[in-house]
């Protein structure tokens, strides 16, 4: 594997979508185009961003190596992908780097994602590359911590790496482990040994935040033990995402160590054994609330601190959810503010009907029956028109969001904004966008799951968890796994 070639040429590529599997939208190879840059626009896009792609440009710079960017598609978290997509970017990116000339390869692949046609979507990029490029070049991929995988998922890399944190403002710092790793290995010609162990354990992607505990104390004992032993190993702990019906959902641990296998696969085992023991706190550490326990609260609440209350609605996994509007507008709310509904068809009217028209307006509850009912309100159309912004907060920062035709609408004391595209609701971009602030709103209804902590839980009153009947439920025992043996994981097994 080792290359005297100076400088080394380094293919760059990226596939990324988390889906929740159950749910009936189907991201189509069109809708990857949305999200996908070639060429040297990847450099131009990502260089100097808090983003995995970001992180793998920045060593390559700084190891003075060629880059050779050739696709790369983020598409953020949604349903499952069409198996066209899956198969057209596993070509693309196998393909083009079997039509180069380089000397190692970084891949950004999420981990989680579905496709009806594929048992391990991810395995697939991983093998199809191998079949074109053969066993001597060196392949290092970069995961997200939310990401499924077992051992034959990673059998064919170098290296894996994943996100440390969650809410993940380490994207950048997991671009540039991939990339050290990788250039390691061209340095010294060594593959280091790598394990993977799974502890049999699915959690609700609410209570997989790394600030929460014991899952802090785990990731604390991880970050100790790569100091002990000199940055010679990397310890990745991934919660994996219980919303993607896959063989191998679930908490996994990944151990990259210069030591060799044994090694590795010594401290992937203790680490799992440890995740193990704490089943049942790692589950559910925290409280969750039915709307109609959320609401009075937070009515009650919110008016005498000065800092908003955040009502986390957090098993919408698309963002259309209408339980917690319905419900605030139902107690004539008198200060909330609801961004980023999307709901293309709402945005599309009220830009029809301009700003300051009075509009008869449906809002949410468009993808499924279980996303709420969707009602028609009376609103007022404040702003509307095309937007988008560069992400100013931590987690993905500087990377360009589109939210399409969006609006500005107000319907009582409740203002709501309505995007054509997904976006994550994660920090004060959700307001600034808009021209708006967070001191304007008593409330604040957020659908992330953990990412809004990193900015949310510094200026919010209280956090409350809504738990509604939508696809990312807290209770997983009520989600109809089919690939899946539950008979393996907690809560289902005890074992």
């Amino acid at each position: 594997m080792k290359s005297d070639r100076k400088p080394w040429r380094i293919a760059l590529a990226g596939f990324h979508l988390e889906s929740a599997s159950f749910l009936p939208q189907i991201s189509t190879l069109e809708d990857f185009e949305t999200g996908t840059t070639r060429g040297d626009d990847i450099l131009q896009a990502y260089r100097d961003t808090n983003t995995v792609m970001g992180g793998f440009i920045h060593v390559c710079e700084q190891c003075e190596v060629k880059m050779v960017p050739l696709v790369y598609s983020f598409l953020g978290a949604l349903g499952p992908a069409s198996d066209e997509a899956v198969q057209a970017f596993a070509d693309e990116i196998s393909l083009g780097v079997a039509k180069q000339t380089v000397d190692g390869v970084l891949l950004h692949l999420h981990g989680a994602c579905w496709a009806q046609g594929f048992e391990d979507v991810e395995r697939y990029f991983i093998e199809r590359l191998r079949q074109q490029v053969g066993t001597d070049l060196p392949v290092v991929v970069a995961f997200d911590y939310h990401g499924n995988l077992d051992h034959a998922s990673i059998a064919q890399l170098d290296a894996a790496y994943a996100y440390r944190l969650s809410p993940h403002t380490d994207m950048g710092q997991t671009g540039e482990r991939a990339a050290r790793g990788l250039m390691r290995i061209l340095e010294t010609g060594q593959r280091p040994g790598m394990a993977i162990e799974k502890p049999g354990l699915i959690v609700p992607s609410i209570f997989s935040a790394t600030a929460l505990e014991p899952l802090a104390s785990i990731i604390k004992a991880a970050r100790t033990k790569e100091v002990e032993l000199d940055a010679t190993v990397d310890i990745s702990i991934m919660a994996g995402f219980s919303y993607a019906d896959s063989h191998n959902t679930g908490f996994s641990v990944i151990v990259v160590s210069e030591h060799g296998q044994a090694h590795a696969q010594s401290l992937a085992s203790a680490f799992s054994d440890l995740i193990k023991k704490q089943r049942a706190e790692l589950y559910a550490p925290e409280p969750v609330l039915k709307v109609d326990e959320a609401i009075p609260i937070a009515l009650e609440i919110s008016p005498k601190t000065g800092h908003p209350v955040v009502l986390l609605e957090h098993a919408d996994r698309i963002n259309d959810s209408s339980y917690v509007l319905n419900a605030l507008l139902d107690h004539q709310a008198p200060s909330a503010y609801v961004p980023f509904l999307l709901d293309p068809a709402a945005a599309n009217l009220a830009n029809e009907a301009g700003v300051g028209a009075e509009v008869d307006i449906e809002l949410g509850g468009w993808s499924s029956d279980r996303a709420g009912a969707r009602r028609t309100h009376r609103a007022t159309v404040l702003q509307c028109g095309p937007k988008s912004y560069k992400v100013s907060g931590q987690m993905m920062q500087g990377q360009h969001v589109d939210l399409g035709m969006t609006a500005l609408v107000q319907i009582g004391h409740v203002y709501v904004s309505v995007v054509s595209k997904y976006a994550f609701t994660v920090d004060e971009d959700v307001y600034k966008v808009f021209g708006l602030s967070i001191n304007d709103f008593d409330m604040v209804v957020l659908r992330s799951k953990t990412h809004f902590r990193q900015f949310f839980e510094k200026v919010a009153t209280r956090i409350i968890i809504v738990d509604t009947p939508d696809y990312g439920p807290a209770d997983l025992m009520t989600i109809p796994y089919a690939r899946l043996n539950t008979a393996n994981v907690y809560p289902h097994s005890e074992v």
